[in-house]
């Protein structure tokens, strides 16, 4: 099976360098056309220059295929609807939108200021979700769609001095949960990718041998599938290094209380059965938690539903 895009066209955020540019250029050399947006701004966001973007559109077309280059700012939503209009008149149709766009401002949270992490989360969170409002009803009125989020195992499991870079990549991920169902009956899946990748936003912070490891090539697989047709949705697939794994959100069966225990003494009395793992479910949507301990309670006290 081979997998293609071509009359498809794309969207790639921040892909001037790294995974971006890589996502770009991959997505071209299988048949897709692509905006190549980039700021071109420092790693903290700060600047601007089309130079990059212009490179890449280069390269691609050098290899015979079809890019354009856009310098909007993924976090000014007006320029951002104004890419996604000139991707319609140009080709007539958005299909794929990969959200990578991102700066980094670290600092422990007791150093870090409100501007700095307002900043982040302006490029990584609004960023992620102006491409994809811009998109949206494009890809409901085709009935076809398929969005990427960025998230970092920062936001999933936290990294000292990025509390603003782990609240935006974790917010992306709340952003695919709720997209992708109302997505669905118009055949638009949203993904996540969490990729481990030797960029510029980690250079420097990673050994130089791990380094070399760590090529976007080897990331880029994984996002070309989640905006492929056979691509699933509401998943999160982690990349790095040439491997891959998905990414789940548990939740405990946890225990029910009887009223007399309902206090903070009574949950420490029962931490073990409440924090059990035996019997963890993966809730597809947020209703389920509420219909989960309603049965549970239910069941305790013999009520029937």
């Amino acid at each position: 099976m081979s997998i293609r895009y071509d009359g498809q066209v794309a969207i790639v955020t921040g892909a001037g360098q790294g995974l971006g540019r890589c996502h770009a250029i991959e997505l071209a050399r299988r048949g897709a056309r692509v905006v190549v947006n980039d700021l071109g701004g420092a790693a903290d966001g700060t600047g601007g220059s089309s130079a990059a973007a212009r490179a890449v559109v280069a390269e691609i077309e050098a290899a015979g295929g079809e890019a354009i280059a856009n310098g909007a700012n993924v976090a000014d939503s007006e320029k951002v609807e104004a890419m996604a209009a000139e991707a319609v008149a140009r080709w007539g149709r958005v299909d794929i939108l990969i959200n990578n766009a991102g700066i980094l401002r670290d600092k422990s949270f007791a150093k870090c200021s409100l501007q700095d992490f307002q900043a982040v989360l302006d490029v990584h969170l609004m960023g992620s979700i102006n491409c994809s409002k811009a998109v949206w009803e494009i890809m409901r009125e085709q009935s076809y769609g398929r969005i990427v989020m960025t998230t970092s195992s920062t936001g999933l499991y936290g990294n000292f001095g990025q509390t603003n870079y782990g609240s935006a990549k974790m917010g992306v991920v709340g952003a695919m949960n709720t997209l992708a169902q109302e997505g669905a009956k118009y055949n638009i899946k949203v993904n996540t990718l969490a990729p481990t990748a030797g960029t510029r936003m980690t250079e420097g912070l990673i050994p130089a041998d791990v380094f070399e490891m760590l090529t976007p090539e080897k990331v880029t697989p994984a996002a070309l599938y989640l905006v492929s047709e056979q691509a699933p949705t509401r998943t999160i697939i982690a990349a790095g290094a040439g491997c891959y794994a998905v990414v789940k959100i548990h939740e405990t069966r946890g225990a029910y209380l009887e009223p007399e225990q309902q206090t903070p003494e009574g949950i420490a009395a029962n931490w073990d059965d409440i924090s059990n793992t035996e019997g963890e479910i993966i809730p597809q949507a947020g209703f389920e938690q509420t219909t989960k301990f309603i049965g549970m309670a239910a069941e305790a006290q013999g009520i029937k539903q």
